[in-house]
């Protein structure tokens, strides 16, 4: 085992997984879930689950969790799949492929083959795309990478996360990038404006930020429109705080402070 597995099982073994958020970067973000439409929970969960996910609460929020991310489920009938939204799919990260595969093939999850053997689609329950990336150098055996945004003007896009949540612009091959603390917006051209994600099966993305009055109020002044009802506190997880807005190409964006669920809330499950 090599020094940055080490470095990481040390700290697994103080820090409860649900705390594993990355830290904010100098704007007060990091990504830290997606929220997904289902018509079945369970189903969604066992979907998760077969993936490398745990299934955890935050009093009554369901949620699966992975390294980095959040999977947020909601029992609602979504109105479209990810493909023809803005977020067309999700990524992760797995350590070895191969290991994965058979277990995939033997639920009977749809696999799609991707540009090499070392990246693939899978179809999930209310047709929400994951793409799998294998990286051998993640010290989990899978981890979150990236959402993938599909809209006409991609750099607009990323200097769009760059003002307001502090990404850092880049590329991945031929896709340009914003990235925040705990994974990365990848950013593809696609001609066509395709629909808003809020109703299809992943609604919406989330952060959770430092100081979610400050982090509203600059993004106020920013021209940043609030959703309505606006600033409250979650029916379903009474420490959580949380407002919406929405990106201009139709992401639905949730801004989170408390989603983590509490160590002893995720250690009883």
């Amino acid at each position: 085992m090599n020094l940055r597995n080490l470095v990481f099982f040390a700290i697994s073994a103080v820090v409860p997984m649900s705390a594993q958020l990355a830290a904010p970067n100098s704007a007060g973000a990091a990504i830290a879930h997606f929220h997904i439409n289902a018509a079945d929970i369970e189903v969604q969960k066992s979907f998760w689950a077969k993936l490398g996910g745990v299934a955890v609460k935050n009093e009554k929020l369901e949620m699966v969790r992975f390294p980095g991310i959040f999977v947020v489920l909601r029992k609602q009938d979504a109105t479209g799949p990810t493909v023809g939204s803005v977020v067309n799919h999700v990524g992760f990260h797995v350590k070895d492929i191969n290991e994965w595969v058979p277990k995939w093939k033997s639920a009977g999850i749809p696999i799609e083959a991707g540009n090499s053997p070392q990246q693939m689609f899978l179809t999930g329950p209310d047709n929400v795309r994951v793409e799998i990336i294998e990286d051998k150098n993640i010290p989990t055996p899978v981890a979150m990478h990236h959402i993938h945004l599909f809209v006409p003007d991609p750099l607009a896009a990323q200097a769009w996360y760059v003002k307001h949540f502090g990404a850092v612009a880049g590329k991945r091959g031929r896709f340009d990038t914003a990235t925040v603390p705990g994974g990365e917006l990848t950013i593809a051209k696609e001609e066509k404006a395709q629909a808003s994600t809020k109703g299809r099966s992943v609604d919406h993305i989330g952060f959770e930020v430092k100081d979610i009055e400050a982090f509203a109020k600059k993004m106020q002044a920013d021209g940043v429109k609030m959703e309505e009802p606006g600033m409250r506190t979650s029916a379903n997880a009474s420490k959580l705080r949380l407002f919406y807005i929405m990106d201009p190409w139709g992401t639905y964006i949730e801004i989170t402070s408390g989603l983590p669920p509490a160590p002893a809330q995720s250690a009883a499950r």
